[in-house]
């Protein structure tokens, strides 16, 4: 394994990984860990910089429905430079087996065409509720959905902000931790059927402050996939509200169905969910 690189450092991650490794595969409520100072700060400012950028590109994905408001961009060939090298470190051979020790899951793959994932941003009153993540690749079918790795890039961020991601037990009784997203701060966590996860409250940030964060997702190639699309759930307390977020369960399924069948690609599809299951928070 390589030692260091420009934006990780083999050296100081792989000297740790006995004990990072224990802690990530005995947590609760699934297996996962929160890690500061990821990554090479000055790479991830230089992120940061190409985000603002971007505001002005049309290569948004806009997931807004009952359930989410955020947008995402997962074109490799549409991210600037210094956000492609980075994912391209996160994706390579030496990255993955980090990970495969950290985690304990052997085998893991990366996804080039970041499906679902790349990089996301939100802005005041975006949210994203609970729910465990589709479980098969739309476009691989023996490729089983294993492990997640985001990346905070939020210089300044506060805590009345909100956009915690909070982290439930699996039978969604009680949230067990929450994660400010802070810069530079990495959560990792196994994707299981009921990995129930999000920030679920509406962004209390100024208009123009940005949850930014690189999220991408590992799989491995299985014999017998479990198929299921995302999976939301609301909350103890939700109320009225459980019969929407179940409305849009159905949507978002039949969504994932078509998306798999037809090769139709998430910017044409999350405006059909758009029109179908609008939202508006409070």
């Amino acid at each position: 394994m390589t030692t260091t690189t420009q934006s990780f450092d083999y050296g100081k991650w792989t000297a740790q990984l006995p004990e990072l490794s224990k802690k990530y595969q005995t947590a609760s409520p699934y297996p996962h860990i929160v890690l500061e100072n990821f990554m090479n700060p000055e790479v991830l400012k230089a992120c940061i910089q190409e985000f603002n950028r971007l505001n002005e590109t049309d290569g948004w994905i806009n997931y807004k429905h009952y359930n989410e408001d955020k947008r995402g961009m997962n074109k490799i060939d549409l991210l600037p430079e210094t956000i492609k090298s980075t994912i391209n470190e996160l994706n390579s051979p030496a990255f993955l087996q980090w990970l495969e020790q950290i985690t304990g899951i052997k085998g893991l793959m990366k996804d080039e065409s970041l499906e679902g994932g790349g990089i996301h941003q939100s802005t005041r009153g975006g949210f994203l509720n609970i729910h465990a993540d589709f479980t098969a690749h739309p476009h691989h079918r023996n490729w089983q959905r294993r492990v997640n790795v985001l990346v905070y890039l939020n210089e300044d961020w506060k805590e009345e902000y909100g956009g915690k991601l909070e982290l439930w037990d699996r039978k969604m009784k009680a949230m067990e931790e929450s994660v400010l997203p802070i810069f530079n701060r990495c959560v990792i966590f196994s994707t299981d059927a009921d990995s129930f996860h999000g920030h679920p409250e509406p962004m209390t940030c100024p208009e123009g402050t940005y949850r930014r964060s690189i999220a991408l997702y590992y799989y491995t190639e299985e014999k017998n996939v479990v198929r299921r699309a995302t999976y939301y759930q609301a909350r103890p307390g939700d109320g009225s509200n459980k019969l929407l977020v179940r409305l849009d369960n159905a949507l978002v399924s039949a969504y994932t169905a078509v998306k798999g069948k037809l090769g139709a690609n998430d910017k044409i599809v999350s405006g059909i969910l758009k029109l179908f299951s609008g939202k508006k928070k409070k």
